[in-house]
């Protein structure tokens, strides 16, 4: 039932009762007191406080016939105890007695909050999750006659869910995978809502608190998880490169000239480097030998403490 008051049915409705009580009160009422002040007839002063009585009843009980409804609400109508569909939004006058109000509902988008403590998962592990479940009325009819208050009945189907999903699920896809679980829990949530006419629109885990002894070893764990990665990915790579390596060997191995060629681009990579010099000389030369070395014995004593490599 809306808890809000409608300033406009405020307004019309009062609006009403002074037009109807005003003037019959002037036509039936006033007569009997002016003899009450004649004649002092107790009689008199009984008939008209009964009229008075009857007229007040009657202007508020046409007044009552007006409803003005907003946008967000819908009034269920019963006629005769028997549910004739919603109405709304606007203006509708509704017959006494026979015509009846049964409730009136916001049917506005609404979020709650559900919290299961101290559950259980599927690995025994005790956790606390918090969820929001935002869902709207769908069926105004079945929201009102399906059951008496939709509201509890959603709320306490939606703890009774998220404890099931703890259960059936382990610790990891509740911490990892929260959009797979929510997904699974806001299934769960509108199979059972739907039947009294809500929507389920969405659910959201917000919160899964975990003991702290555990939070540490789901850390230690973790790290042990990225240094194992990590040491998987170096040897992964360092096939690779041994393979590459093993190719490109037999490769050169294979073309008249290569590993020359190789050895040549070796010595330009090194050249590249600072403070380096390359000297060439025929394999077995023992002059190039001595030059190589008397080269090398002048640019190590030209720094204090080094020694010719």
């Amino acid at each position: 039932m809306s808890l809000m008051r409608n300033p406009v049915q405020v307004f019309i409705r009062n609006f009403i009762r002074l037009v109807i009580l005003v003037p019959l009160l002037l036509i039936f009422t006033v007569p009997d007191l002016s003899k009450f002040y004649d004649s002092g007839s107790v009689g008199t002063l009984i008939w008209g406080g009964a009229k008075f009585i009857f007229i007040f009843w009657f202007a508020n009980l046409i007044a009552k016939m007006f409803y003005i409804l907003p946008q967000w609400e819908r009034l269920v109508l019963l006629r005769l105890g028997k549910s004739v569909g919603a109405r709304g939004p606007g203006l509708f006058v509704i017959p006494p007695f026979i015509f009846s109000v049964a409730r009136i509902l916001d049917i506005r988008i609404t979020t709650y909050e559900v919290k299961a403590t101290k559950t259980l998962t599927r690995d025994n592990i005790p956790i606390d999750v918090t969820a929001a479940v935002e869902l709207e009325i769908e069926d105004p009819v079945k929201a009102t006659i399906q059951v008496q208050d939709y509201w509890k009945t959603t709320e306490w189907a939606s703890m009774e869910a998220l404890k099931s999903t703890i259960g059936s699920n382990d610790l990891r896809p509740l911490l990892s995978e929260t959009d797979r679980v929510a997904s699974a829990l806001k299934a769960e949530i509108d199979n059972a809502a739907k039947e009294y006419g809500i929507n389920v629109r969405a659910v959201r885990i917000t919160d899964v608190g975990t003991p702290p002894t555990l939070t540490e070893e789901l850390a230690v764990i973790a790290r042990a998880e990225r240094s194992a990665k990590a040491k998987q990915i170096q040897a992964d790579a360092e096939v690779n490169v041994a393979t590459a390596l093993a190719e490109a060997t037999k490769i050169l191995s294979a073309q008249q000239g290569g590993l020359e060629m190789r050895q040549i681009q070796a010595l330009l990579d090194i050249s590249k480097e600072e403070s380096s010099m390359v000297i060439v000389y025929p394999m077995g030369s023992e002059t190039g030998r001595q030059i190589a070395a008397a080269a090398a014995g002048t640019q190590t004593g030209n720094k204090p403490g080094s020694k010719a490599k």
